[in-house]
């Protein structure tokens, strides 16, 4: 059974690099959602629901539980999938993905889902000021914050205010099914995030009756600024679990 990671806004695969590099495991996939690295389907509108079903359809055709991994809105999007189809998901993990109704959406959230200051910030957004952007409030490396940057195109443009604007009301709405999800969990955040406190990553370890919580001493992206802790803890929770 694979492991699939999923992240989140505004990246692609390429994000889980450092983390790959870290892992002894080689059955390991990261994913590309519609419109952030990967074409978007035919009338696919981009909402949370669609990316929900999105990869519920992919688990699907994968034809047995996963072991299945996601940061930021990759976290709520996978944390979303498992309550819904706990069949799909043998163990969970993933961090700095608030989903709690007490969460309020942080200050860039809120410009991208108001529909007139959220294209005004697109349609204004340079490279080099966003990658800025990501080094001075997300402390993320220089060369990574580059990299990330430059896969930032018209289509994540879009998809980026799809999503934030079908999810005004997301943590109200999906909080309660978390109570569903029955894969072992695990929680992991960066301790220094600006977007998403750490107060929620003990909210979501309760909600979920998860294993472990962890908190990193870093920022929001995890998975940049720690990989290697992100690759043993996630490797550790799996070895737990090869039974299962």
């Amino acid at each position: 059974m694979p492991a699939i990671l999923v992240r989140g806004v505004p990246d692609t695969h390429r994000v889980w690099a450092g983390v790959l590099r870290h892992m002894t495991r080689t059955d390991v996939e990261a994913w590309d959602l519609p419109g952030f690295g990967a074409p978007r389907p035919d009338g696919f509108a981009g909402t949370k629901e669609e990316y929900a079903g999105w990869l519920i359809s992919r688990l699907e055709e994968i034809g047995e539980p996963v072991d299945l991994v996601g940061h930021d809105w990759g976290c709520i999007l996978t944390a979303r999938v498992a309550s819904l189809r706990p069949d799909l998901v043998r163990t969970w993990a993933g961090g700095n993905g608030p989903i709690s109704a007490q969460y309020a959406w942080h200050p860039l959230a809120r410009i991208w889902q108001d529909p007139v200051e959220g294209d005004r910030f697109m349609a204004g957004l340079t490279p080099d000021g966003f990658a800025g952007d990501l080094i001075s409030g997300f402390e993320v490396p220089s060369d990574l914050a580059e990299e990330m940057v430059r896969h930032v195109d018209a289509l994540m443009k879009d998809s980026i205010l799809k999503l934030y604007r079908s999810a005004v009301r997301m943590g109200g709405e999906w909080e309660p099914d978390l109570a569903k999800m029955t894969a072992p969990s695990l929680v992991f955040w960066g301790s220094r995030d600006p977007a998403c406190p750490v107060e929620f990553a003990d909210e979501l370890g309760r909600a979920i009756r998860a294993e472990h919580v962890i908190k990193l001493d870093c920022n929001h992206w995890t998975v940049l600024q720690r990989p290697a802790q992100v690759a043993a803890a996630l490797e550790q929770h799996w070895r737990r679990h090869k039974d299962g």
